[in-house]
C-alpha cells in the first residue's frame, strides 16, 4: 500500500481525531484540530492510507521564534515501525531547517520507549523531566536536537 505525505486539511479533522484517541494520544477532538489549522505557527503533516483510518499517521508542530515544538506525532497502531514516524519526522526537520530554526523540542512520556527510541535516533538528548505532566500522572522528559 502506498502512503502520501501532505499538509492536513480541515476535511481531515475527523480521521486524525479518531486516530489520536485509538492511540491513547493527546485528547484533542477534530473542532481542535481544525481550529489549530488557522494558527500562523501550526504546521500539520498527515500521512494518508492504512487498512485502519483514512489518515495512517500525523505530526503537529509549532514554529515559535527560532524554534520547532514538536506537539504530536501518531502512527496507526497496523502501521507502526513502517517508516511513517520516520516520514514525518523528516518533514518537520526540512521545515525546520527552512526556516532556520535553532532547535526542536519536544515533551515524550517517561514509558514511551519506542518513542524516545526514535527521537534519540535523530539525535535529541534528554534535558530534563517534567513530573506528573500528563492527566495520568506520568512524568514527561523534555527532549531536545540542536540544529547545526
Amino acid at each position: 500500500m502506498s502512503h502520501a505525505l501532505r499538509p492536513m486539511r480541515a476535511e481531515d479533522a475527523e480521521a486524525v481525531a479518531a486516530l489520536s484517541a485509538d492511540a491513547g494520544a493527546a485528547r484533542w477532538d477534530a473542532e481542535a484540530f481544525r481550529r489549530e489549522l488557522l494558527l500562523p505557527h501550526a504546521r500539520l503533516r498527515v500521512i494518508e492510507g492504512g487498512a485502519s483510518f483514512a489518515v495512517a499517521a500525523f505530526a503537529v508542530w509549532w514554529h515559535v521564534v527560532d524554534e520547532i515544538h514538536l506537539l504530536n506525532i501518531v502512527v496507526a497502531a497496523d502501521l507502526r515501525r513502517s517508516g511513517l514516524a520516520r516520514a514525518l519526522m523528516d518533514s518537520m526537520l526540512d521545515d525546520a531547517r527552512s526556516v532556520a530554526a535553532r532547535a526542536i523540542e519536544l515533551e515524550v512520556r517517561a514509558g514511551n520507549a519506542s518513542a524516545i527510541a526514535l527521537y534519540v535516533a535523530y539525535g535529541f538528548e534528554t534535558l530534563g523531566r517534567r513530573k506528573r505532566y500528563y492527566a495520568d500522572g506520568e512524568d514527561a522528559l523534555l527532549m531536545e536536537h540542536v540544529l547545526k
